[in-house]
């Protein structure tokens, strides 16, 4: 009797342990990493039909702010003065924290040179969204999205 408790115990300390093990990832957040990770999204204009919002941050959340650059295409659809596309480069910085909650994460994008700083609510692993600087999310909040490629 008692080897047949030893062994039933021995095989569910197996299984736990197992289940404990499962995939490592030390990532801070599994949505960055060294490589670049890309967003893409089209944001709603009022003289167009919208602008298509290409983002790419390399780097990842314990990389020095050095290491953290990005690289932001804006392209306007159907403009009827037809700008030329904007492009900007920079460095992110991850915030904490919204007007709302407290745990979310913020993505800070700082053009080098001329542009503005761009603020990004990070919904999930796969979507991030624009905010205004003050971290508020806008009423059309979900037309506001991009999508990890």
């Amino acid at each position: 009797m008692q080897i047949r408790t030893l062994l039933a115990g021995s095989a569910m300390l197996a299984l736990l342990a197992g289940c404990a093990a499962g995939p490592m990832d030390d990532r801070a957040d599994p949505a960055m990493d060294d490589a670049e990770v890309a967003y893409q999204g089209t944001l709603p204009c009022r003289n167009c039909a919208g602008i298509d919002l290409d983002v790419r941050l390399m780097g990842d959340e314990q990389a020095s702010l050095e290491e953290r650059t990005f690289t932001l295409r804006a392209s306007y659809r159907e403009h009827p003065q037809e700008p030329p596309d904007e492009n900007y480069a920079g460095n992110w910085e991850v915030l904490s924290g919204t007007a709302v909650d407290p745990d979310a994460t913020v993505y800070e994008l700082t053009p080098d040179g001329e542009g503005q700083i761009y603020y990004f609510l990070r919904i999930d692993e796969t979507t991030l969204e624009l905010i205004d600087p003050q971290r508020r999310r806008f009423q059309n909040n979900e037309a506001l999205q991009l999508q990890r490629l």
